[in-house]
């Protein structure tokens, strides 16, 4: 199906892509832990991030001595991508693969075109986690639900860049976290933040800690799960501000869930929107104010109008 024929916002419902979903997630994790491997480490864990692309999602360049590889996740035409600076190239079909079989046919692929990697085999963020090359439970592919989940990232990318835009203070690119299967970016109020508690199932302490450094406004897209078993977007501040929230956040869809400690609005409350776009750009506009007002941040020093084509931002 083209990209006109499409329905812009299409429909996903959690219980029916269930087992493809934890499947391809612990792929995701796979091809994460690769770039995670091979490249130094970035503040908040920016360098292990995969990135969308109009066809799925990426690794972008990683390096390998003097030459580099890039790993891609084509939704589209369901295979994965392996490419590398002086050319080879080496691909497989995504459908009918375990965790355990994709692991393997993913670090094959990697030893012919002579990239040596080793990972740590067990998944990171899941309850029960089951070492990759072990892993034949997980082998569920469903084409249409990926192709429609692929259709979504794209427009989160595109609408979540938008809100970027907005800020002149440090912020992350969009980027995909492959622990928590969720699109994500995140505003910084330029301060240090109190020592994260820790206690991330299946992340260790050091890495919660150096990733909530500084204290944070985020924002993203989960495809749902547990306390929140539908898709939806999310936004939280770390550390929480007293009265943030008590904050009204918009649209009149979106909570204050008490259980998961952020704003949460319901993906299909954006996917029936009359204005789409808007909804979700309200949503992530009025829940970082709630953020940035509850704790005093420097709003002058950090925000502008958002960008426009081919328009010099005034100063």
């Amino acid at each position: 199906m083209s990209n006109h024929q499409q329905t812009p916002w299409p429909e996903l419902p959690t219980a029916a892509w269930r087992d493809t979903a934890a499947t391809v997630q612990l792929w995701t994790q796979i091809v994460g832990k690769i770039r995670l491997t091979k490249s130094p480490w970035l503040n908040h864990s920016w360098h292990v991030t995969l990135y969308v692309t109009p066809r799925g999602l990426t690794t972008s360049p990683v390096p390998d001595g003097t030459r580099t590889f890039q790993i891609d996740f084509d939704f589209i035409d369901h295979v994965l991508h392996i490419a590398t600076s002086d050319g080879a190239h080496r691909q497989f079909a995504l459908a009918g693969h375990s965790v355990a079989s994709f692991y393997a046919a993913t670090l094959a692929a990697l030893a012919d075109l002579g990239i040596a990697v080793s990972i740590d085999e067990m998944p990171n963020e899941i309850p029960e986690p089951v070492r990759f090359s072990l892993d034949t439970v997980h082998a569920s592919y469903d084409p249409d639900a990926v192709r429609r989940f692929l259709q979504i990232l794209v427009n989160c990318d595109r609408v979540f860049k938008q809100f970027r835009t907005g800020f002149l203070g440090k912020a992350s690119p969009v980027h995909f976290f492959w622990g928590s299967f969720d699109l994500a970016v995140t505003r910084f109020s330029g301060r240090r933040a109190p020592r994260h508690p820790g206690g991330v199932p299946h992340l260790p302490d050091a890495v919660a800690c150096e990733a909530y450094s500084h204290e944070v406004s985020s924002a993203g897209f989960w495809p749902g799960g547990g306390a929140i078993d539908y898709p939806a977007f999310y936004s939280y501040a770390y550390p929480e501000p007293a009265g943030f929230r008590a904050a009204k956040a918009k649209p009149d869809a979106a909570f204050f869930s008490e259980e998961l400690g952020e704003f949460i609005l319901p993906y299909d409350a954006v996917r029936t929107a009359a204005d789409p776009d808007k909804a979700l750009l309200d949503f992530l506009e009025s829940t970082y104010q709630a953020a940035a007002v509850a704790g005093k941040w420097d709003r002058d020093a950090l925000e502008c109008d958002q960008g426009r084509p081919g328009v010099v931002r005034q100063i």
